[in-house]
């Protein structure tokens, strides 16, 4: 897969002045990596969002960095947006060493229609949403497919060690971990249903002993004698 490239100024513009810089459609942005001193850096904030949308967090980017003789390779390691409108406030960037391994949790996607599911009051599971996986840079896929058109009975599930990635990347999460699987929903409601008849059976069990509490000795001892 082509990297992607993204063109970053230097920035000297730091702490609360950044905001003159959004003002000006520029979002600040950091460079750091093992061993690399953080650099202060800025690009345009229209092709940095464009950027962010066809790599992710887990796509390679070539990094051309004003007055540097090569592009960087990176990873978006984090983005800051304003809570409410959802403007870029900063993006990090890490930088890797193509010839090293690296570790990261690379999304999981369902893909395809699951059988099982043709029929009513079954619902679908997705229980690991990321898998962590080892491999050099180049070799990390972006996202994970799963096809859960394979499942074509309830209560039949998709494991970790069900999932195919080739040599080259190593799976480091429990290999009997469960993915995605086909339920009844009925199940989730009868144990609602039990949990609410437990309920009412401690209330009763409460409410009879709140009410012998309130009786004064005397009437406890006739209502003993009534009964033998």
């Amino acid at each position: 897969m082509e990297k992607l490239k993204l063109k970053v100024q230097k920035r000297d513009i730091l702490g609360k002045k950044t905001r003159f810089l959004r003002r000006q459609g520029i979002t600040p942005t950091h460079l750091f990596g093992d061993g690399l001193k953080s650099r202060a850096l800025q690009c345009d904030t229209p092709t940095l969002q464009k950027t962010i949308a066809r790599a992710g967090m887990t796509r390679i980017i070539a990094l051309d960095v004003e007055g540097d003789k090569e592009p960087r390779s990176v990873f978006i390691r984090e983005i800051q947006t304003e809570p409410r409108s959802g403007d870029l406030l900063h993006v990090d960037f890490y930088q890797v060493k193509m010839t090293e391994k690296i570790k990261f949790d690379v999304p999981i996607v369902l893909t395809g229609e699951a059988p099982a599911m043709k029929e009513k009051g079954r619902t679908v599971a997705h229980s690991l949403t990321e898998l962590s996986v080892e491999c050099l840079p180049d070799d990390l896929p972006p996202r994970i497919e799963v096809d859960i058109s394979v499942l074509e009975d309830v209560e039949q599930s998709i494991l970790v060690r069900d999932i195919v990635l080739g040599p080259a990347v190593t799976v480091l999460d429990d290999l009997e971990q469960m993915v995605v699987k086909v339920s009844e929903v009925k199940e989730e409601v009868e144990e609602v249903v039990e949990e609410v008849v437990e309920e009412e059976e401690v209330e009763e069990v409460a409410e009879e002993a709140e009410a012998e509490e309130g009786k004064e000795p005397a009437e406890k001892a006739e209502e003993e004698k009534k009964e033998e």
